[in-house]
């Protein structure tokens, strides 16, 4: 059976497009089928991270009722699948984003294990129509208090139209005196942390390859916590280490042969 969530954020700049990239990709990893849906309709991102180019068709055209969402479904190497959305100023005027959930809807027809709704930041109708489409919800967030107030209304804007929000992803944490607590943030939020992605240079070099981390740097602190992520939510067991500086350069004197 097909499971949608949708990945929300209050806030932009949290880390929600890369929060669901790798994690279609982390699901992909573990053997699942997964089509991601770029239904941040103003500023389209996910293409442009696995580096898809926009089609012929696209969630726009679909959102205009001039295709099938079926025939706007695209192939990543990795064996994602995508729904990417037009760069185009033209089309967002011209898109009508209350027939997303509809659209999504429909993709259940192919069969793939879960739909992920790249959904857009802020509380207004475009954001409230990716909640919509989505049967449950993962809040994107960050360690400082503007990125918790928005999470917290995006997580009150959920609970009013009855979406289950299966909890939070803390990215971009630093570890450090200057991020609010993991603890404090589950009591502000009153709802639980369920991954916690470490800030990672990986992320932004993955971009350059325009994959994901999940693939591009497997043993990378993002990478193990996105893994992590989809594990939870499949129910497997997984256990992996993080690469380290010392882990790094074992692997390179064994490449030489010098260990």
């Amino acid at each position: 059976m097909t499971k949608i969530i949708g990945v929300l954020a209050g806030k932009g700049g949290t880390g929600k497009t890369t929060t669901s990239v790798n994690l279609g990709a982390a699901l992909t990893y573990f053997g699942k089928d997964v089509i991601i849906v770029d239904a941040n309709l103003t500023t389209p991102n996910v293409g442009l991270h696995l580096g898809v180019p926009v089609g012929a068709k696209h969630l726009h055209h679909v959102l205009q009722g001039k295709h099938e969402i079926k025939d706007a479904v695209y192939p990543h190497h990795s064996g994602i699948r995508i729904v990417p959305g037009s760069l185009s100023i033209n089309d967002l005027h011209a898109t009508d984003s209350d027939k997303l959930k509809r659209a999504v809807k429909q993709l259940k027809k192919l069969k793939p294990d879960f739909i992920i709704v790249d959904g857009a930041a802020g509380l207004g109708r475009e954001a409230l129509n990716g909640i919509l489409a989505s049967e449950e919800l993962l809040i994107v967030t960050n360690p400082e208090m503007p990125a918790i107030a928005d999470a917290l209304k995006t997580i009150k804007l959920a609970e009013k139209f009855d979406r289950r929000v299966a909890g939070i992803v803390l990215t971009k944490t630093i570890d450090n005196n200057l991020d609010i607590s993991a603890k404090k943030t589950e009591e502000i939020l009153e709802t639980p942390i369920i991954a916690v992605i470490p800030h990672d240079k990986a992320v932004r070099e993955s971009l350059t390859r325009k994959d994901a981390a999940v693939f591009t740097h497997p043993k990378s602190r993002a990478a193990v916590g996105y893994k992590k992520l989809a594990a939870s939510l499949i129910g497997h067991p997984y256990e992996e280490e993080m690469e380290t500086a010392e882990g790094f350069f074992t692997e390179l004197l064994k490449k030489f042969g010098l260990k």
